[in-house]
């Protein structure tokens, strides 16, 4: 009887392989996807972008499809962007003159190249105007980062800043690469996890990423280690094994920025509003602008407090500062 039912089985087996043959294909997984050297592969999903929770600006849009791609392990550093710069001989916009087209009531000595610093409040003082930190630095750019004085020597492996959005994109098509949607970075920065406040859960914490603790702008108490930028990875990765996904520096996208994510619930790939359709009514005379994320530094609980994968702000298209860099994806190989 049981070698009766051994060849009925065998038999059922035979006839099964014929009208479903078994495949000897095995499912890749997201090892076998490949990057590009110093990417990492996100796997694509769905995913509510945004947060009800938080700002206006920030107001969520659900079962959002985002395709697989790849992107940099950390933000684009001082070496690579010098290695870019030494192979091309490119400018930055901070390193050009101000153009009288497009500041046509400057005089010549004016027009000198320069771009925005951060300074605090000189000790002692309490209280101080809104956004009176930041100054325009004749001579500041990406390898003078506080000023013609200041340099990056020893620092080849901190995030590059004073990158205006134009340098970005000269930067991703020399590499052959592209700068992330709005989409792709938060997909990505949310490591994935679902619906959670932070890149690793609900819970701040200051050694988790590179903020600013204390009273900003009169106090850091650094207790995350850093005064300003740190060096790419010298925190935790999140679940994608992607670093410095919040804080270090803001980052910028591809997407010009309005209020919010209307029109972007069920969609797949969804991309921001048109240039002409881009406006930030905390900046109304700036005119079009891009979304940057993550958080900078900078970033405070009294402060800002935009280092959440959801928190966005805008950043004029022509415009470096001390708190802003970048990283880019690419098509899975």
């Amino acid at each position: 009887m049981k070698t009766f039912w051994l060849k009925l089985l065998i038999l059922c087996l035979l006839t099964l392989s014929f009208i479903f043959p078994f495949s000897t294909q095995v499912q890749a997984s997201p090892t076998d996807n490949k990057c590009p050297e110093g990417m990492v592969f996100i796997p694509g999903g769905i995913f509510n972008i945004g947060s009800d929770t938080n700002y206006e600006s920030e107001k969520s849009a659900s079962d959002v499809t985002v395709d697989s791609f790849c992107m940099d392990r950390h933000e684009v550093t001082n070496a690579e962007f010098r290695q870019f710069v030494e192979a091309t001989d490119y400018k930055t916009i901070a390193e050009r003159p101000l153009s009288k087209e497009q500041f046509p009531t400057l005089r010549e000595e004016q027009r000198q190249p320069g771009s925005l610093v951060f300074q605090p409040p000189e000790e002692g003082i309490q209280q101080v105007a809104y956004l009176s930190w930041w100054h325009w630095t004749v001579g500041a750019n990406w390898q003078h980062p506080y000023g013609p004085d200041s340099n990056i020597e020893g620092k080849d492996n901190y995030p590059v800043v004073h990158i205006a959005y134009d340098d970005a994109v000269a930067y991703a098509n020399w590499k052959g690469l592209t700068i992330p949607t709005e989409a792709q970075w938060e997909y990505a920065g949310r490591g994935g996890l679902k619906d959670q406040e932070f890149s690793w859960g609900n819970q701040y914490s200051a050694k988790k990423a590179n903020t600013w603790q204390g009273i900003f702008p009169f106090l850091n108490t650094k207790e995350d280690g850093h005064l300003g930028t740190a060096p790419v990875e010298s925190f935790p990765p999140n679940g994608y094994g992607l670093y410095d996904m919040t804080g270090n520096v803001w980052e910028l996208t591809s997407d010009w920025y309005s209020v919010g994510h209307s029109g972007k619930d069920n969609s797949v790939n969804p991309v921001g509003p048109t240039k002409n359709a881009s406006f930030d009514p905390k900046k109304p005379s700036e005119g079009a602008l891009h979304v940057i994320k993550g958080g900078s530094y900078l970033c405070a609980k009294n402060y800002c407090s935009r280092y959440r994968p959801a928190a966005r702000e805008s950043q004029a298209p022509d415009t470096g500062t001390t708190h802003v860099g970048f990283r880019l994806v690419a098509t899975p190989l």
